[in-house]
């Protein structure tokens, strides 16, 4: 029962953590197959905007409709037309996405690549079951919480034997103490869902 106790609080803590990282980190926003580009995809064979509106800022909705407008154009003059022409469409509509979250833009890529939360995240959304992402969350806050509480207790037990095993010691037990605290800040503090425009919050530690 106290273990299971344990891995729960350990699932809501990570995940939070794991919301709040900064795109750039765990963010697949500019694969060819991630959601943008899926959506961009479908807004182009519709020939309907609208799905992709979601993934920018209002002010930034001007300069996607105009690249759409001129995709849609250049689309129907042949095979490598088309081609060139989504790709500027994709490339404009991912480069504002990921400004609007504070992340560089670094060029499409191809999938597959993406980090395990991630995919199992896209999982459960379009299964609507959680349980796989649940279980590689659990299993990793506790591998990380239990690796660096058995390296700090280890050190901590030859701490005394010299200055530099002292460090050692300090070393770890830093890592250790920051590890939960980085993670146990990130539940404290909600991710902040922020209005158009205005800055995203800032947690001192």
């Amino acid at each position: 029962m106290e273990t299971a106790k344990i891995s729960l609080g350990a699932v809501g803590l990570l995940v939070t953590f794991l919301l709040v990282l900064p795109p750039l980190v765990w963010g697949h926003c500019d694969t060819l197959e991630g959601p943008v580009v899926v959506d961009a995809k479908a807004a182009l064979a519709k020939g309907d905007i609208t799905p992709v509106l979601k993934w920018i800022p209002a002010k930034e909705e001007g300069e996607v409709r105009d690249a759409f407008a001129k995709t849609l154009v250049v689309r129907g003059e042949g095979k490598e037309a088309q081609e060139l022409a989504d790709t500027y469409f994709f490339e404009t509509l991912v480069r504002l996405h990921r400004a609007s979250e504070g992340a560089p833009y670094t060029g499409l890529k191809s999938g597959g690549a993406e980090e395990e939360t991630i995919v199992a995240a896209d999982q459960a959304l379009a299964t609507g079951k959680v349980d796989g992402l649940v279980k590689l969350v659990v299993e990793a806050v506790e591998k990380g919480i239990r690796q660096r509480f058995e390296e700090t207790m280890e050190r901590k037990k030859h701490a005394e034997h010299g200055v530099e095993y002292g460090r050692q010691y300090v070393a770890s037990y830093v890592e250790f103490i920051h590890y939960g605290e980085r993670i146990y800040q990130a539940a404290a503090h909600p991710p902040s869902h922020h209005a158009e425009g205005a800055a995203p919050a800032v947690h001192a530690h």
